[in-house]
């Protein structure tokens, strides 16, 4: 059974491989805190917010995220393809995500604000209606995603092939264009 810890406040704490175990977070916030040694279990975060966190190769397979918010986070090579799908809800804001997996995960809820994501996996997530807000995305991949409606109009090293994701109606800015012309050797003045 599950331990179960409602508002409280955590900080400068570096937490080790099994520290979190079975345990089940809501409303708590975790300020300056290492997750990186973690290898998570049967654990949940609801209506979290982890602020100037680091989360680098932390294993959170079987986690919930419900609703939390990563602030000024580092989160490096994390894959979060295999966190529970129900209700999985996440904002980033000012973090690093770069070589992080989303893959086949619905992000339609999620936010991306002046975040790096460099060379995350995007492959058959659904991105529809979701804004990268100022976001370096330099060389994710985005093959078999549905970022219909997806708004790219002020991000930025993007390379997405048309002919494989779902692009309807996502916004894109004009000087940024030929990050959907790459696979045509096309030169965009």
């Amino acid at each position: 059974m599950s331990e179960y810890i409602v508002d409280q406040n955590y900080s400068d704490i570096t937490y080790n491989e099994e520290d979190l175990n079975f345990k089940e977070f809501e409303g708590c916030t975790f300020h300056n805190c290492n997750f990186s040694s973690c290898s998570f279990k049967a654990l949940s975060f609801i209506d979290c917010v982890f602020d100037r966190c680091v989360f680098n190769e932390a294993r959170v397979n079987h986690v919930s995220f419900r609703t939390v918010t990563f602030k000024n986070c580092h989160i490096v090579d994390v894959n979060f393809a295999m966190c529970d799908r129900i209700i999985f809800e996440v904002h980033f804001e000012n973090s690093t995500l770069d070589f992080s997996k989303f893959y086949s995960l619905n992000l339609s809820n999620a936010t991306f604000f002046k975040c790096s994501l460099v060379a995350v996996d995007f492959m058959d997530t659904n991105l529809s209606s979701l804004a990268f807000n100022h976001c370096d995305l330099y060389r994710a991949e985005f093959r078999k995603a549905n970022a219909s409606k997806a708004d790219f109009s002020t991000s930025y090293n993007f390379t997405i092939d048309p002919g494989k994701t779902k692009l309807k109606k996502a916004l894109f800015a004009r000087s940024e264009v030929k990050g959907l012309l790459f696979k045509h050797d096309i030169i965009v003045s």
